[in-house]
């Protein structure tokens, strides 16, 4: 045999065993952390049946940590993203459930005050309409994020508050499958969102924020509504310049927003519409500017609705995609 095939396959029995051994490691430490979480479970006062049950069949699962380290909303450029959730066909889809779906939409909007395109808008990115809800084991997933050092302390909260809506039976155990993250249903609630915001809106037997859509759909805009949506204003929209103007206006990231600024200081700076048309609302109105993708990307102009939206999902490309897909929508 080729001393370099030889070598090759050496390396590859090398790489495959470091590999074995690394997974094998990282399972042990997990059995470990696991025993130890069932304590702690326990003392903020899981029952022990239910530590028992919903976690017998908890698993380490290396995907899960490699897909929260990179998430599309923090690695793929604005129109990239954008341009991936919103298009045509996604667009049509989304108008024919608002068709389809106008008298439920009606009921919510009466009771929350939540716009029925924006709502529509979160069902499109959050899951496809769900048809994308996810199929992971959920306390696998709570389990393995909970035990990864990079956010251990927010996943631990949202598994010990899962654990506590079995033990109530708010939820059941046999329907906890979603995302990667851990959320569920057609709006991807986390565990704390449930407990916050989820309602028996079809007055069935329980909430199923999978199965039942009128419970998902409520659920969602008391969401919306109880963090401060305002369905009379807008979240935002792009905006351009050709003049200079001072970086320093642009708020730096998600949970940073400063430097307030009114629509006619926009102007005094060149600013317009994306299409080059006059900003057209009240001069008074007062937003901030975001520029995600840094110094080469689009800038938007975003008003408190688009802070509503990251409380959501702490992400400006997420929000920025929902705002948009909402108003591509309205009929």
């Amino acid at each position: 045999m080729d001393i370099y095939l030889k070598l090759k396959i050496f390396l590859i029995i090398c790489l495959f065993t470091i590999f074995n051994s690394s997974i094998s490691l990282s399972n042990e430490k997990f059995n470990e952390w696991l025993i130890e979480f069932k304590g702690r479970a326990i003392n903020q006062g899981v029952s022990k049946d239910t530590v028992d049950n919903a976690l017998k069949n908890a698993k380490f699962l290396e995907r899960i940590v490699a897909l929260d380290r990179k998430q599309p909303e923090f690695f793929e450029k604005t129109y990239e993203y954008l341009d991936k959730r919103v298009n045509e066909a996604r667009i049509r889809e989304a108008k024919k459930l608002l068709s389809e779906n106008s008298i439920l939409l009606q009921k919510v909007n009466a009771k929350f005050k939540v716009n029925n395109e924006i709502l529509v808008a979160l069902w499109g990115i959050e899951t496809n309409f769900g048809v994308n809800k996810g199929k992971v084991d959920i306390i696998s997933a709570l389990s393995t994020l909970s035990f990864d050092n990079r956010r251990s302390e927010y996943f631990e909260k949202e598994l010990i508050i899962l654990l506590k809506l079995i033990d109530k039976k708010i939820v059941k155990y046999e329907s906890l499958y979603g995302s990667w993250a851990g959320a569920i249903g057609n709006f991807q609630f986390m565990p704390s969102t449930i407990q916050n915001y989820a309602l028996n809106f079809d007055e069935n037997s329980d909430i199923d924020l999978i199965n039942s859509f009128q419970d998902s759909l409520a659920s969602a805009a008391n969401y919306l509504k109880t963090i401060g949506w305002n369905e009379k204003d807008i979240w935002g929209f792009e905006i351009q310049t050709d003049k200079e103007f001072d970086k320093n206006l642009i708020s730096p990231d998600s949970r940073n927003f400063k430097n307030k600024i009114t629509i006619a200081q926009l102007k005094l700076l060149g600013f317009k519409n994306k299409n080059g048309s006059e900003i057209s609302i009240t001069d008074k109105k007062e937003g901030w500017l975001i520029r995600p993708d840094g110094e080469d990307g689009p800038i938007y102009i975003v008003f408190d609705n688009f802070l509503r939206l990251l409380e959501w999902n702490r992400s400006l490309r997420f929000a920025i995609t929902v705002g948009t897909l909402s108003d591509k929508i309205k009929i």
